[in-house]
């Protein structure tokens, strides 16, 4: 069985047997001391010596615009200085500014040289698509405080922008999915949506505001016959089962030490429903613990959730605290 096939065998939770496992996709400077250590030369050839099942290939990369000009500029031109800096619709009221805003086209999108990278990893599961952060570019648009102050005072105003930014995904997506046709498997993309104590936003205001827009992305991917995986960091309990009825297939990236993202209890309410990816804690675990404790952990991980598991670490963006002795113990753990 290929790495591809493996692997959406646990996305339609009918795999018997050991989990899959993801890497992640370490920071720049992390994957240069790995391959330090390791004497390899390229991130495939580490990913390779890893006994790595998948490959993420991000579809953003094919926005072209003419002038070099990134999708959205929700800051005016201004650099960011933090989540809470007001974006360009920070107190508008009028919304025929949404309208004059220089909205990204999504003519400008060229997926050749993603199809290309896709191609290179035939045998595994490659999880693509637009990453289509919605709720982070919503957010940015107003600033995060003012965007959470305007969802109660001017709900009108978040939903033009929201839709507006979905326009966009959705578009993208449609096209990126139409000329994909059956080299890949799974749409990957994320929003963080949780804090370590709990969401960002009360559960009804995530139904109301962003779950729709969820659900429009979701549509697009299973109209191309793609299986699901949702990124979101953070204490998500309390949504996961919406998550599961807006469709998606796998829930990334299990953030070890936050409330109610613990294996026993994500395992207990959702085994049946939904594949799990990642788990593998990044907070203190890989970062201060010993192979040896890696490994047990993963062991546990896997007796915990079942053969429906993509060993992962609990944040792709495994930082250069991150030892590479304990990554190497995380991925022999996952195929003993």
């Amino acid at each position: 069985m290929t790495s591809r096939e493996k692997v959406l065998r646990i996305l339609d939770k009918r795999h018997d047997g050991e989990p899959a496992f993801w890497t992640g996709n370490p920071k720049p400077e992390t994957m240069s001391s790995y391959l330090k250590e390791s004497g390899l030369s390229t991130e495939e050839e580490l990913f390779v010596a890893l006994g790595d099942d998948v490959r993420w290939i991000a579809a953003d990369r094919g926005y072209r615009h003419p002038e070099g000009q990134p999708p959205f500029d929700p800051l005016g031109g201004r650099p960011r200085q933090s989540l809470s800096q007001s974006g360009v619709f920070a107190e508008t009221d009028d919304l025929s500014d949404i309208d004059k805003h220089p909205w990204p086209n999504p003519d400008y999108l060229d997926f050749s040289s993603v199809y290309e990278a896709i191609e290179q990893h035939s045998d595994k599961a490659v999880w693509t698509g637009m990453w289509s952060p919605f709720f982070h570019d919503v957010a940015d648009h107003f600033g995060m405080d003012n965007y959470f102050m305007a969802m109660i005072f001017r709900p009108e105003i978040v939903d033009a922008v929201t839709n507006r930014i979905l326009d966009y995904y959705e578009e993208a997506n449609r096209r990126f999915f139409a000329g994909l046709g059956g080299r890949a498997d799974t749409f990957f993309f994320g929003n963080d949506f949780g804090t370590q104590l709990d969401l960002l936003i009360s559960p009804e205001m995530f139904e109301r505001f962003v779950l729709p827009g969820m659900k429009r992305l979701i549509a697009i991917a299973k109209s191309y016959g793609k299986k699901v995986v949702l990124h979101s960091c953070g204490s998500i309990f309390r949504v996961i089962p919406a998550l599961i009825d807006a469709g998606i297939d796998g829930l990334h990236p299990l953030q070890a030490r936050a409330r109610g993202m613990d294996a026993e209890s994500l395992a207990r309410e959702y085994k049946d429903s939904i594949a799990f990816v990642g788990g593998v804690d990044t907070q203190h675990l890989l970062v201060n613990g010993t192979p040896q404790e890696v490994a047990e952990d993963v062991r546990r991980l896997r007796d915990t959730y079942g053969p429906n598991f993509v060993v992962s670490p609990s944040h792709e963006a495994l930082l250069p605290n991150v030892p590479f002795a304990n990554v190497r113990a995380m991925a022999a753990a996952a195929k003993a």
